[in-house]
């Protein structure tokens, strides 16, 4: 079994050390938007955000329940590198379709504060993972329960994985969180996006992240999405209609392709409701990759600030920004969730699963002369 951790320890050139089956997407020559990215083009750009991830990938052939083959993993989000519970940042989350997952919003929605880890992970796996964050929130505040739970969101990833097995353990959580950190973050086929495919390629975790000026400001907004969504001919790269230029390379059998998660990161200081309004335009962002949100689908996004935490007691004020740089906040978001989506896509390998299940990766040369032909690259 593989255990994929962070990549804490790997900084020197990943660019120069991955194959060229897989790229970031600014690697092939097309740059999504207009704002510029930060210095990793990844949610670990908002400062003090930290990422960590486990992949577990064994077995293959037929499905065993409870032997696999196992397709699946975790990726833990933490806002900070504080105790969460007893310094809850401001938070706020949308469901644009509510077929799926996301524990712990309840006290979220109920007082505007996050205090715990978000988790992503496949469908099975949630009450595994929840137990787990549970008890390292414990550990670490005996009383954090008074205000906060785990944040846990899923997708589907049954067409590869053992859903019902049990696989992900509380060792696995709590490596993910335990060894989450501010670095680069592996994207395809790592941590809860192991199993996941979207437009019918491979796809699972990919992140970016744009600065935004207001005044004499400088914010970063960076996103990280688990994709597991959409049908091929809806695959859309920069206005290019790739997933009609790239028709073949089907799964062989169909089977769901649904569901995104999303997390959102800024430092810029925003309300809850201002949250919850960068939280929306991740909608925007998986529509221009083609995305439609269908009636099964599970499309929930959380969106945090890290610069404001609560206060213990007494009255604490708060910072808002002022209406005219939202725009601009909201393009960053857009443009994030867009090219985060391609990155989960173009940094995805061909994987073999349960029952010999099989999801091509998005062949990087094919994309390469579709964008060339249509102008987007030289």
């Amino acid at each position: 079994m593989t255990l994929g951790a962070t990549l804490q320890g790997r900084l020197p050139a990943l660019a120069q050390a991955l194959p060229k089956d897989h790229l970031r997407l600014r690697q092939l020559g097309l740059s999504i938007g207009s704002l510029p990215t930060g210095p990793l083009n990844a949610i670990t750009d908002v400062p003090g955000v930290r990422v960590g991830q486990v992949t577990l990938i064994a077995g293959e052939g037929s499905l065993v329940i409870g032997k696999g083959p196992v397709r699946t993993g975790v990726t833990a989000i933490l806002p900070h590198g504080g105790v969460l519970s007893r310094e809850p940042v401001l938070a706020a989350d949308f469901t644009l379709n509510g077929n799926g997952e996301l524990t712990g919003v309840g006290p979220l929605r109920r007082t505007g504060w996050l205090g715990a880890p978000i988790l992503f992970t496949d469908t099975g796996s949630v009450g595994a993972a929840y137990s787990a964050a549970l008890g390292y929130m414990l550990e670490r505040d005996p009383e954090a329960l008074a205000g906060a739970e785990p944040v846990v969101g899923e997708t589907w990833a049954d067409f590869l994985h053992d859903t019902a097995g049990g696989h992900l353990h509380t060792e696995h959580v709590r490596r993910a969180l335990e060894g989450a950190w501010g670095g680069p973050v592996e994207e395809g086929c790592t941590g809860g996006g192991t199993g996941m495919r979207a437009y019918e390629f491979k796809a699972g975790t990919g992140t970016s992240s744009r600065l935004v000026e207001a005044g004499d400001r400088r914010f970063a907004v960076g996103v990280l999405v688990q994709a597991n969504h959409g049908r091929r001919a809806q695959l859309m790269i920069d206005g290019v209609p790739v997933g009609r230029e790239i028709p073949d390379l089907l799964p062989e059998r169909p089977g769901q392709t649904k569901s995104m998660l999303a997390a959102v990161a800024t430092d810029a200081p925003l309300l809850p409701l201002q949250l919850r309004q960068l939280a929306k335009r991740v909608s925007l962002g998986m529509a221009r990759t083609g995305g439609i949100s269908t009636h099964s689908s599970g499309d929930i996004f959380i969106a945090f600030s890290i610069v404001q935490r609560r206060a213990r007691a007494g009255v604490q004020p708060l910072e808002g920004l002022a209406d005219g740089p939202l725009t601009r906040l909201y393009q960053g978001v857009v443009e994030a969730t867009e090219e985060a989506i391609l990155n989960s896509l173009t940094m995805a390998q061909t994987m073999a699963g349960r029952d010999g299940h099989l999801i091509h990766a998005l062949p990087l040369d094919r994309l390469a002369e579709v964008l060339r032909r249509h102008g987007r690259i030289k």
